[in-house]
């Protein structure tokens, strides 16, 4: 449907990668956990979408993946990012394209979505994105990558000893079933981590299909909207920042189980016009000198710092939410939210880098 290619349950590729069963679905691709039949081991089998309008798009993201293999081979931090095996075209209804990349746990997201409303402990928090923010200053400054779509979803689990897959038999599949859960009073549902063994599952950066170089993007709109940095929603041409404003979102809902942003529309306004919104009444007034620069600013700007849709705001402060709604200390508030301000300034060219996000006192402490 859409372009993708019908594979089945058994179905055999390039006479090698038996197709065990499907780990997810996106606009551009299907995944598939299959069997090396040659090598006795699973691999992740991504078959891109074989419309000849992805064809170009398919091309592109195994360039960006031998980029990182190469680059990979320089820069331990390269360990960051999902491995790339192999890639080979098959022919199929119009033909398709498939990456053979390592098989790896499942996503943040299915840790994240056993956590709700309380979030995950913060020494894992932090542990995690400080291998998220080495992978992004590994695909910034070596690679000139800009990713374009950091997300729970887009960062997978993995440990380097084998008992994670006896801990997580089901661990590829969260979709129907809870099949990762942290053990916690009266859980009894599920396969239970202890804390200890949640820190020793590491993460890696994967999915490059919607990254670009530094030096040339192939979209103006990048980034799944929750994520999506304001110069994105604006209309300003982006660049690596972009992708530190994501993790700055993805800081936030890992430690707290709630999205910094989720805007809807309304009968009104548009799912645009909530986003800015809810960045307003969170980070406070954009400076006319940004919003009015912008690209899009006549769409959401009446005048300088008033937006054209939507007037009743209610201000808070990241102090207050966290404080407030998830009865942080002030302890915990104040080193957590420089960290986060730091990712999310208005302007990116005052955005902390990732090497910077690095160096920060509250990710080291």
């Amino acid at each position: 449907t859409g372009g993708h290619h019908p594979v089945q349950e058994g179905e055999v590729f390039n006479a090698r990668y038996q197709a065990l069963r499907k780990l997810g679905c996106g606009a551009f691709a299907t995944v598939w956990l299959c069997q090396d039949m040659r090598r006795k081991k699973h691999v992740a089998v991504k078959v891109l979408k074989s419309r000849e309008s992805f064809a170009e798009a398919a091309q592109d993201e195994v360039a960006l993946l031998r980029c990182v293999s190469v680059m990979k081979k320089k820069d331990r931090a390269g360990e960051n990012i999902v491995c790339l095996l192999d890639d080979f075209r098959m022919i199929g209804e119009n033909g398709f394209h498939i990456l053979l990349l390592r098989a790896l746990g499942p996503s943040l997201r299915c840790l994240m979505g056993n956590s709700a409303a309380r979030g995950l402990p913060l020494p894992f928090v932090k542990k995690s994105l400080q291998q998220v923010l080495a992978g992004l200053h590994f695909l910034h400054k070596r690679c000139r990558i800009i990713h374009a779509d950091i997300k729970p979803e887009n960062v997978l689990l993995y440990r380097r000893d084998k008992s994670f897959q006896r801990l997580l038999p089901d661990a590829f599949d969260c979709g129907q079933r809870t099949d990762l859960r942290l053990k916690g009073p009266g859980g009894e549902l599920g396969n239970q981590l202890e804390e200890p063994d949640l820190m020793s599952i590491e993460v890696k950066i994967a999915d490059l299909g919607s990254a670009c170089w530094t030096y040339k993007p192939f979209s103006k709109e990048i980034q799944t909207q929750p994520y999506r940095a304001l110069e994105v929603l604006l209309g300003l041409d982006y660049g690596t920042p972009a992708d530190i404003w994501s993790t700055g979102c993805l800081a936030f809902e890992m430690a707290t189980g709630e999205r910094l942003f989720d805007p809807q529309p309304g009968k009104y306004f548009s799912r645009d016009d909530d986003h800015v919104a809810r960045i307003i009444e969170l980070l406070g007034r954009i400076p006319p000198q940004i919003a009015l620069s912008w690209n899009k600013s006549t769409k959401f700007f009446s005048r300088p710092g008033a937006l054209l849709r939507l007037s009743r705001l209610s201000p808070r402060s990241l102090h207050s939410v966290l404080a407030d709604r998830h009865q942080w200390t002030k302890d915990e508030v104040t080193p957590f939210t420089a960290f986060l301000l730091s990712a999310l300034q208005y302007a990116p060219h005052r955005r902390a880098t990732a090497a910077q996000c690095l160096q920060h006192a509250w990710i080291g402490a």
